[in-house]
């Protein structure tokens, strides 16, 4: 982990939610499936917005739903 955090993508998590195949998200987020697998694993070292816009749109969520900050562990001194 980073020492600063870090971002973890949730999309693997919102598909089984909704029930939604990663090949009819890819359809209707216009995105191919090699890259859902990237988002699905966490294999994605910069964030597009427009990516991320066109899947909370498919899936009906927020950004929160499909992104969460996880902060480094603390230090103790």
């Amino acid at each position: 982990m980073d020492e600063y955090g870090k971002i973890v993508i949730k999309l693997d998590e919102l598909l089984k939610k909704s029930g939604m195949s990663k090949n009819k998200l890819g359809h209707k987020a216009e995105m191919q499936r090699t890259q859902i697998n990237n988002y699905c694993k966490n294999n994605i070292t910069r964030l597009d917005t427009d990516v991320l816009a066109r899947i909370c749109s498919v899936l009906d969520c927020k950004i929160e739903d499909l992104l969460e900050f996880v902060p480094p562990p603390k230090e103790e001194n």
